[in-house]
Parts: structure tokens; C-alpha cells; sequence
């Protein structure tokens, strides 16, 4: 998408008289001074391995740093720049680069412990705050004038809402489009990868691929709107950022020789739009980029792979250091992990790794086969309770790891029929998902019309209807069913009931009104799984793909409900089952800092380490995912599960149902990742729990 920018009108608020090209004067004033004597003597030689050490001291000039799992890669940043400072560098000439702001506050402040230089001295943070200053300072240079301001999330999305209302009245009113959230969410990931919006859809959000063509206008429309009101979204940090560099040569100038030592942290996580702002400032190529390309996962956030593969294609002469040398797990461990990456089909040689570690033997990572996902649940509670109980490990330093929600739901209802304190650290527990719960609540109502709460809740998901309007249109309903003497459900789409709808909500009303007709008639004549099934793909599925970004994600997790489903043969038993695992799930609140067993997605775990970790799902369609395997790009997949593999410091399971039973009755024949079948067996232990009983 062109920025606003590339206009040569002259007209908006944006755009400035034009005026002759001034140079920006550079002042040697501006950077904080700091002798050479002030830094304290550091032994680097001592407090570095011999990895670290050769990265640390290396001469100036593009570097490459491929910093391993666990080997350390914050120390030697760190390092680096207590390094550049004890070289008689000043603090104001170094540029550290984050991706969160504690993750700049932690090093500046270890860069402080070691050589007293106060944090406020450097330019440290994320790209979005260092891309702030910039604007402030010279955002003029391309029409921007220095009062703007910044939206936050809510804002922005109410902005592009307002936006595409006055561009088309009907679209939002059509449940099966994305709403402000969804919409905004593929503007920014195009922005963020600059792919166009269609190209976007079709590798991200394929469920909007038939009104691809829609969204770009929209997108013009709401660049225009915010350069009429000078606000910025959180992307303009970037963007007008990287259009400053490339519009002002005098500005990048400014940059390049005020900054001679660029710092990159977490590089294979950078976008398209971030490598290239260190492209521009890196003139002079003293840049050093930390990353490790095997941990780049992020790319369903705009993480471009290429940008720490192709570095050293960008910055000639670069040297590559490997810090390889890991301090976390064992060596077994280890040499699992390192033969994930080696089935890699495309690897450079040049961003080869091979992890050693610094500890010594152990056990050899265990692959579990069970029938079902609850045989699976039951061997990890029992092995859990052997490592607690007998080995004394900490249920703090126990990891559950999957690759999606869905597979964890039937481990949160075994910890919790066990009574296991367990944190979910990647979101809220599988039945008080808003999806599920809504879910639940429309085939609850079905069972009982005369349950108001389940009826508000699926009521309100229609437009225009609030808690009030829920309450009128259900009583009218009840009182005009008993006077037809029908069912509840039967009267809703008759005149005295629909003069109660919000005229908001009269387009959705007879595809509501039929899906639950349609849910009662199933109900009736078959299995309770048969009729969560149509609910599923009604009229909830078509607000589904509207609603949520994360659409596909979501419906997998509504799939494994049906399948849950498929265990009960009446409805009475089923619905209260959930009410009651709901209740097991949510009234053990956790304190926070007590020992408990930690669940999350393998994406919430990178950076984190644990003695034990369990990989759940390690199968064919779970992990690598289905949509991975059918678009023929498993290779972000691959990294993931090296990523997980990575966590443990001293054992590793990996456990995988025989049977899907979210499939339904009978189930689905699964076949072990295709990630485990690509490693020699010699590498790790085939593990055959006994049936139901107890270590």
C-alpha cells in the first residue's frame, strides 16, 4: 500500500510550503561524553566463554551474532556495549534495539551494574519508541508536523470504523466481514510485511479472501482520515520512520553519524519494514545483529525469516559468530534439538548451529504414544505426580506445552479433576474462552428457551442488541408462545416478536432465528455432538469469521468442543458436565506466585526454561498444523517445535494420541509428526505408559 506520503499535493494539513533542502547540522554537543578512565576495569576475558568473548571484542563492522538456545545471548549484548564504552564510545552513540521495553530497561541496566553509566544516557528501547523520537525531531521533514498525536489500539479501531461507515454504510452490517478489529489487524500485517492487502489475505485470513478486493480502498481512506486529524496509529511509528529516512538524506545522515554502533536484539523477529530502518541508519555498516534464525516463529506477526537469512547478502563483510555453547539443558536434549533443523530443506550454511552443552548427561528425551488425548492427559498427571512426589521437582519448573488451544482443553480438566495448581500463561482457560462459552450458551438455550442468560449472551452478538433489548425481545417471545401455545424458538421470527428487534439486528434476524430451529430439529433426533456440530456451522460460524482475526484458530477449538461432545448421548448429561468442569476450572484460582504446574502455547513459552517439559499433540495436523501441512510450508512449524524442544533443561516427553477424538465418534487415526519420524531413533526413548494406573 503507497503511504500518504507519496502524494505531491500540497494542500493537506500534512504537507508543509515547500522550502529549500536544509542540511542538518551535526553537533558533536549532542552526544554525552564519557572517558575512557570512568568505565571500570572489566576482565572480559574472564567473564566470557570463549563464544561470547570472540563477539563481544569483535572490530567494528557488520556482525552477525546467531546466539543458540540458552548460550546467553543477553550477556552478551550486554557486554558489548560495557565493551564499546570501555573502547571510550560514548553512550549517546550507541543504538540499542529492542522489541519490548523491559527487555532495553534489563540491559541498560545490567550495562549500568557493570560500568555505572546510567540507562538515560543511551538510546535504548523498541523500534515504535526510538521511531517516536525520530518523528518528533525531524517528522517535518515529510510533513509531519511535531503536535501530532498517537491513537492507541481502541482508538485507532474506532477510526477505521468511522472510516469505512462513510466509505460503505452495509459493510460491517454483514456478519461474515470482518469487524473494526479483524479489519484493522490485516491492514497492519500488510503494512508491517508491505505485502499488498490481498496477497495478505490470502496467505493469513483466507476466510475474507471473496472480499479481498473491498479492503484497500478502505485502507487509503483511513491514511487520508488520520492525516486530516494528525494522529498516528502505532504503525505510522514505523512506517513514517522509515519514509523519514528514505525521503531526507540529510536526516539518515544525521542518524548514521550520530549512531556509529547499532545494537539489534532478537533480529529474526524484526519485519520488513524494521530491518529496513536499520538498513538505512547502518550506513556504515558498524551494525550487530543477535538473533537466531532457528527461533524466528513470529511470522503470523509480520516476522520476516529472509531479513536474518539474507543479512549478510545486505551488509558485505559481514562476520558471523556463533554462540553455540548452551547452558540450559542436557546434552540428550540437545542432540534431539539439533537434528530437528537438519530435515531443513532450504538451510543457508552459513546460519548452521550445532548446540554443546555446558552440563552434564541425562536422560534421553521420551516420546509418548497414548490412544487418546485423555489417555495422554492421564500419562502426564501420573508422571507429574512421580516427578513432585518421589524426584521433588517443583510443579513451577513443569512445562505443558501444545501448538494450539484446542489440544490442552482435555489437560486443563484432568489438573483439575486432580487437583494440580496450574497457570495457563497464553490465555484463559479453554471453557471461558468467549467462543466456547458462546457456543455453549446457544445450544443451552435451545435445550432450555427459558434460560434468559444464555439467551442474553447469543442474543447481544447481534447488532444493535444490548442486555435491555435481549430482555424485551425474550419477553415477548415467552409471552407469545404460551398464547400460540408453541415453542419459544417457533415464535421468534413472527410479527410481535420482531417488533421488539433493534432494527440494527433485522438483517441477521431470520438466519438467527433459522440456526436455532435448525439446532432444536437436530437436537431432537440426534446426538448431543450432532447438534454443538450445526451450531457450529450456522449462523455462530458466520459470526465467527467476522468477529475474530483469528478465525481458523478459533473454529478448530469449536471442533474439539463437538468432539468433546461425542462422548455423551444426552444433552442433560453433557450441558451439565461443562458446567461443572467449567466450575473445576475456573473457582481454583491460583495465586500467582504459588508453585503450579505452567500450560501455554509454545509461542508463549520462547524464552522461558523449565526442568521438565511436556510437548503435547506431537502428531500429524496438531503439530506440524493441518493448515501448515495442506499450504506445503512447514518450515515455521519445524522452528517451533525445535523451539519447544529447547525449553527443557533436563527431561523432555513428547506425547501424542494414537486417536483424534475431537473428530467425533470413532475418531481420527493420527500419525506421529513428521518431526519426530525425521530424527534417528538411537536419539530418544519410545515410552509405553501402563493403562490407567499409577507410577
Amino acid at each position: 500500500m503507497d503511504s500518504p506520503f507519496d502524494s505531491e499535493e500540497t494542500d493537506t494539513p500534512f504537507s508543509p510550503p515547500p522550502q529549500p533542502a536544509q542540511p542538518v547540522r551535526l553537533s558533536t554537543s549532542t552526544f554525552s561524553a564519557i572517558p575512557q578512565s570512568a568505565v571500570p576495569a572489566i576482565d572480559f576475558r574472564a567473564s566470557l566463554n570463549d563464544e561470547q568473548y570472540a563477539a563481544v571484542t569483535a572490530e567494528p563492522g557488520p556482525l552477525l551474532v546467531l546466539a543458540g538456545a540458552g548460550s546467553g545471548k543477553t550477556r552478551t549484548l550486554t557486554y558489548r556495549v560495557a565493551y564499546l564504552l570501555s573502547k571510550g564510545v560514548r553512550p549517546g552513540e550507541i543504538l540499542l534495539l529492542t522489541f519490548t521495553n523491559k527487555a532495553a530497561k534489563e540491559m541498560l541496566h545490567r550495562v549500568n551494574d557493570l560500568t555505572g553509566v546510567e540507562p538515560n544516557r543511551f538510546w535504548g528501547g523498541t523500534f515504535h519508541s526510538i521511531g517516536h523520537r525520530a518523528l518528533r525531531m525531524f517528522g517535518e521533514d515529510i510533513g509531519l508536523p511535531k503536535n501530532f498525536t498517537i491513537l492507541d489500539a481502541d482508538e485507532a479501531e474506532s477510526l477505521l470504523k468511522q472510516t469505512v461507515d462513510a466509505e460503505s454504510k452495509g459493510f460491517f452490517k454483514d456478519k461474515t466481514n470482518p469487524k473494526p478489529g479483524p479489519l484493522f489487524n490485516v491492514i497492519s500485517l500488510s503494512r508491517n510485511t508491505q505485502l499488498p492487502i490481498g496477497d495478505t489475505i490470502e496467505k493469513y485470513f483466507p476466510q475474507y479472501k471473496d472480499i479481498a478486493y473491498l479492503i484497500p480502498p478502505f485502507a487509503v481512506a483511513y491514511e487520508k482520515k488520520k492525516r486530516e486529524q494528525n494522529v498516528c496509529d502505532y504503525d505510522d511509528l514505523l512506517e513514517y520512520w522509515l519514509r523519514l529516512l528514505q525521503k531526507s538524506p540529510s536526516v539518515t545522515q544525521y542518524f548514521s553519524e550520530r549512531f556509529r554502533h547499532i545494537l539489534v536484539d532478537e533480529y529474526q523477529d524484526t519485519n520488513t519494514v524494521q530491518a529496513q530502518i536499520v538498513d538505512c541508519i547502518a550506513t556504515h555498516h558498524r551494525v550487530m545483529a543477535v538473533g537466531d534464525d532457528a527461533q524466528c516463529i513470529y511470522s503470523w506477526r509480520g516476522a520476516d525469516f529472509e531479513n536474518i537469512a539474507t543479512f549478510m547478502d545486505r551488509h558485505p563483510g559481514t562476520a558471523i559468530h556463533r554462540i553455540e555453547t548452551n547452558y540450559r539443558s542436557t546434552p540428550e536434549i540437545l542432540n534431539f534439538a539439533n537434528r530437528i533443523l537438519d530435515a531443513q530443506p532450504h538451510r543457508r550454511a552459513e546460519l548452521a548451529k550445532e548446540l554443546r552443552a555446558a552440563r552434564g548427561h541425562g536422560m534421553r528425551p521420551q516420546v509418548v504414544q497414548t490412544m487418546d488425548d485423555r489417555e495422554q492427559a492421564d500419562f502426564v498427571i501420573r508422571r507429574i505426580r512421580c516427578l513432585v512426589d518421589e524426584d521433588g521437582v517443583s510443579p513451577s519448573e513443569i512445562a505443558v506445552l501444545y501448538r494450539s488451544h484446542f489440544v490442552a482443553m482435555e489437560m486443563q480438566l484432568a489438573l483439575s479433576r486432580a487437583g494440580m495448581p496450574y497457570h495457563i500463561t497464553s490465555g484463559v482457560k479453554f471453557f471461558e474462552r468467549q467462543h466456547i462459552k458462546d457456543i455453549v450458551a446457544f445450544v443451552r438455550f435451545v435445550y432450555n428457551p427459558a434460560d434468559e442468560l444464555a439467551w442474553q449472551r447469543i442474543a447481544c452478538l447481534l447488532p444493535k442488541v444490548g442486555e435491555k433489548s435481549a430482555q424485551k425481545i425474550h419477553a415477548v417471545a415467552r409471552e407469545h408462545a404460551a398464547l400460540m401455545r408453541q415453542d419459544l424458538i417457533a415464535v421468534l421470527e413472527t410479527d410481535d416478536v420482531k417488533t421488539k428487534v433493534p432494527k440494527g439486528a433485522l438483517d441477521d434476524w431470520p438466519s438467527f432465528c433459522a440456526s436455532l430451529s435448525e439446532v432444536a430439529e437436530t437436537m431432537r433426533a440426534a446426538p448431543p455432538a450432532k447438534a454443538f456440530d450445526m451450531a457450529v456451522n450456522g449462523w455462530y460460524g458466520d459470526y465467527l469469521r467476522g468477529a475474530f482475526a483469528d478465525y481458523i484458530d478459533r473454529l478448530e477449538e469449536l471442533k474439539a468442543l463437538v468432539g468433546f461432545a461425542s462422548r455423551y448421548e444426552t444433552m442433560q448429561d453433557l450441558l451439565a458436565q461443562i458446567v461443572l468442569l467449567n466450575g473445576e476450572t475456573s473457582d481454583r484460582q491460583v495465586d500467582p506466585d504459588a508453585e503450579a504446574i505452567k500450560l501455554t502455547t509454545v509461542h508463549q513459552a520462547k524464552g522461558l526454561e523449565y526442568d521438565v517439559v511436556f510437548v503435547i499433540g506431537v502428531a500429524d495436523g496438531y503439530f506440524p498444523g493441518r493448515r501448515a501441512i495442506e499450504d506445503g510450508d512447514v518450515e515455521e512449524e519445524r522452528r517451533l517445535f525445535y523451539v519447544a524442544s529447547t525449553r527443557a533443561k533436563n527431561e523432555l516427553y513428547l506425547c501424542y494420541p494414537k486417536v483424534a477424538t475431537r473428530a467425533g465418534p470413532g475418531g481420527m487415526l493420527l500419525e506421529p509428526s513428521r518431526f519426530l519420524k525425521e530424527i534417528d531413533a538411537s536419539l530418544y526413548d519410545i515410552l509405553k505408559p501402563p493403562r490407567r494406573s499409577y507410577w
